[in-house]
């Protein structure tokens, strides 16, 4: 009996709530002339609402929002950093051109290793820029003659690729 009594007394006690609330945000509101939540009616060049009792929550205007023409480049973790790898000549004589392009600022290690996968010789290692980068290495007497793989570390990728030296 103590919980049917304590439900019903609730109910009762949030619609009075309710009630009391809508009556007292309706009293003392002006209507405006582009309300639509009042029905009005025109007299004598007055407009006068028909119903005072109705809540009446008036929302402040939309502003249109700041527009920026900045671009802002946000990696996404499917994004490849390093692509366009490029080596030529190959096979090589003297001198050899890597380029390649890195979609944002990392650190950069360029190697050459033997086809056992040992480091030969490291042509470049240190921080790039954004961009498309190039670098060229004179490698006559540096390399003998055969096969060689040219490893480009950024960041977490790796791209391999072969050349041979004259």
């Amino acid at each position: 009996m103590g919980k049917k009594f304590t439900k019903i007394n609730s109910w009762i006690a949030l619609a009075l709530l309710a009630v009391m609330v809508n009556v007292a945000f309706a009293k003392g509101v002006v209507a405006q002339k582009s309300d639509t939540s009042y029905l009005k009616y025109i007299n004598k060049g007055k407009a006068k609402p028909i119903n005072k009792n109705i809540l009446h929550l008036s929302l402040p205007p939309i502003k249109p929002a700041v527009i920026s023409n900045t671009k802002v480049y946000v990696p996404r973790p499917d994004d490849k950093l390093l692509s366009n790898v490029q080596v030529y000549p190959n096979p090589v004589n003297e001198i050899l051109n890597v380029k390649y392009t890195v979609s944002r600022e990392a650190f950069v290690n360029i190697k050459v290793m033997d086809v056992l996968g040992n480091d030969v010789l490291t042509l470049f290692s240190q921080r790039v820029e954004v961009g498309e980068q190039s670098i060229t290495y004179p490698v006559n007497s540096k390399l003998s003659r055969g096969f060689y793989f040219l490893r480009i570390n950024v960041g977490t990728e790796s791209i391999n690729k072969r050349i041979s030296v004259l």
